[in-house]
């Protein structure tokens, strides 16, 4: 027989605080946590420091998060260098690419053009901490040059070919111990010099000289290396020789990828030409 409730009864399923075990819980945490809170406050000061501001302040101070001053940068500095090399500079028998005017006078030279950009990457990228080694073509420091990368700068033709030779070229060492590290080289070169510039990729001229370039062959075979010919001199006379800052930012971006492992898009494999 079901017992009939009373008009004192209560109806409600909500358990009273005073019964409820978790509330006895939750009450013995919070007294166990101000009890902690007031063991660091005797501890962290000496007396006199305790009693020269007021509790308030010295709480705030302990759940206020400290600047981490004594710690080191975030991005450490690699302690090899990066080679920058200009390419045709310093080699008095080639000068590269040479452009004339109609009258067959020498306007301008492809050894000048890579050595400008050359110097201002070195620049650039002093300027973000690295130790930066600037080469000549045929530097006796390529022998067995250990870096964190090796990048040799260069252009291409002054000839009108069609209005196709326009873009850049980016190559990786063939003969590189870690052809997956040589590849994310050229990879960030080609993403970060394409979106800064806007020139196309010229995939499809890149060559098995560049590829066998010869510094590849002198330096250390753990040193990753890689050259760009960041245009060609002729249809893109402009920007190379006018907007050079801009070239030289797309082939900073590029190594700081890939010394700081950024992301970057997939490549497609470039036809060799022979």
């Amino acid at each position: 027989m079901r017992k009939k409730m009373d008009s004192t009864t209560p109806t409600s399923h909500v358990a009273s605080p005073e019964g409820n075990p978790h509330h006895q819980v939750r009450a013995i945490r919070t007294i166990m946590g101000v009890a902690i809170l007031l063991a660091t406050l005797f501890t962290a000061w000496t007396p006199a420091g305790l009693f020269s501001g007021s509790l308030s302040e010295k709480v705030a101070l302990i759940l206020t998060a400290q600047p981490a001053e004594d710690l080191p940068p975030a991005t450490a500095y690699p302690q090899l260098p990066i080679g920058i090399v200009a390419g045709h500079w310093g080699n008095n028998q080639d000068s590269g690419a040479v452009c004339r005017d109609e009258n067959g006078q020498v306007t301008l030279t492809e050894v000048d053009v890579n050595l400008k950009i050359a110097l201002l990457v070195q620049k650039e990228l002093s300027a973000q901490g690295y130790q930066v080694d600037l080469l000549q073509e045929f530097d006796p420091r390529l022998s067995g040059y250990r870096a964190i990368a090796l990048i040799s700068i260069h252009n291409d033709s002054c000839e009108y070919i069609d209005d196709q030779a326009s873009g850049f070229k980016v190559a990786a060492a063939m003969t590189t111990r870690d052809p997956n590290r040589a590849a994310r080289l050229t990879d960030c070169l080609r993403d970060r010099y394409q979106r800064v510039t806007g020139l196309k990729f010229h995939a499809g001229s890149i060559t098995a000289d560049m590829r066998e370039y010869h510094a590849f062959s002198e330096i250390n075979p753990h040193t990753i290396a890689g050259i760009i010919e960041t245009g060609f001199l002729n249809l893109d006379r402009d920007i190379l020789t006018n907007k050079t800052q801009k070239v030289t930012d797309g082939v900073v971006q590029g190594i700081l990828c890939f010394t700081r492992n950024e992301n970057i898009d997939p490549t497609p494999t470039p036809a060799i030409m022979p």
